[in-house]
């Protein structure tokens, strides 16, 4: 089974959830940015690193704007699963953006990254990275694999959301609209292709936000092609997530 969570920021208690030790061996969790477990080096986040590479499952991540990126890119480049990946130790990966993968017979288009409100903050103290958010190549590229899918794929997974969802979650919450060029780009996505569902993380909600778009934090959910969820037993949501709609969108009809 494939399962994807919201941001970890380098929380080990989130390791040792009810939820987590329900996994069972070759079963998949991935994570939609924000990892936190490669960020300085320390002993304990080796230690981190060390559990989480040799568990019976498989860990994966995108990155988000909380990532030491010059961390991550000491993974060794290998594929796995159809995709670009960087192998950071035995069972943990970090998946490359604008990758496609095929776990389980699911088809995934994967794609990190976001742009952090804090920048100029995190500059200040040599925390932030310029490569936290794409490049206009890396979107190009990206936008490439999905032409060759015919813009057809299972499941979408980014950090951040297309611009549309964004504006109504921040709407909702009484903050100011903040979008970027990620967040278009994400829009052309949403409105271009056909997938059954899109999961993100970085508004650190547990929330279905549309008919086709869902906000992950601290659960796992699973992910299967609809023919088959039918037969499929999932992990529950809490009772908050169960009615937790914000809007529904007027989507274009694909």
């Amino acid at each position: 089974m494939v399962y994807v969570t919201g941001d970890l920021h380098g929380d080990e208690n989130r390791l040792f959830d009810r939820e987590w030790r329900k996994l069972k061996p070759n079963d998949t969790v991935i994570v939609l940015g924000d990892f936190g477990f490669l960020w300085d080096n320390s002993a304990r986040e080796q230690e981190a690193i060390k559990y989480l590479s040799s568990r019976k499952y498989n860990v994966c991540f995108l990155d988000g704007t909380h990532e030491n990126f010059d961390l991550i890119n000491k993974g060794r480049t290998t594929y796995y699963k159809g995709g670009k990946v960087d192998r950071i130790k035995d069972k943990l990966y970090h998946l490359k953006r604008g990758e496609i993968f095929n776990i389980e017979g699911i088809k995934f288009f994967v794609f990190g990254g976001g742009e952090s409100e804090d920048k100029d903050e995190k500059s200040d103290m040599n925390k932030w990275w310029r490569s936290e958010l794409p490049t206009p190549t890396e979107m190009a590229l990206a936008a490439a694999k999905l032409d060759e899918e015919e813009c057809k794929i299972d499941y979408i997974l980014t950090h951040e959301p297309p611009s549309l969802v964004k504006s109504a979650m921040l709407l909702r919450k009484g903050r100011q609209d903040s979008t970027n060029k990620l967040n278009g780009f994400f829009q052309e996505i949403d409105n271009s292709c056909e997938f059954e569902h899109w999961y993100f993380a970085s508004l650190h909600e547990d929330r279905r936000v549309t008919p086709k778009h869902t906000c992950v934090f601290n659960k796992l959910i699973p992910l299967v092609p609809l023919k088959h969820q039918e037969t499929v037993e999932t992990i529950p949501h809490t009772e908050d997530t169960q009615d937790s709609t914000v809007f529904v969108l007027k989507e274009e009809k694909r």
